[in-house]
């Protein structure tokens, strides 16, 4: 199975984020290590700036109205379009997540 994970981001580090790695940090950080932790599964990391991208789907629209209204937090992960971090981003939730669809190192 593949897998793709959306880090929604800005260049501005987001005001509640103090002292947080950056948007593009976090999106290099889980490509890093993804391919190091699971080397064995297809796993699609892409960084999509919210301010500038375009061809964005409606999806990804909603989840930017959703950060612009402060109900979510940047830099936001998604994996597979279900939403398993926002904010502060943090290893645990995001390698359980994987667990729980049975990818192990």
């Amino acid at each position: 199975m593949s897998y793709t994970v959306n880090v929604y981001g800005r260049d501005v580090i987001c005001a509640s984020c103090v002292n947080a790695p950056s948007s593009k940090d976090t999106h290099d950080w889980l490509d890093a290590l993804f391919q190091k932790k699971f080397p064995n599964e297809e796993i699609k990391v892409n960084y999509i700036d919210m301010d500038n991208d375009t061809n964005l789907s409606d999806y990804d629209q909603e989840l930017i109205e959703q950060v612009n209204n402060d109900e979510l937090f940047y830099p936001l992960v998604t994996i597979n379009d279900e939403i398993v971090q926002d904010g502060y981003v943090q290893l645990k939730p995001i390698i359980k997540w994987f667990e729980t669809k049975g990818v192990t190192a």
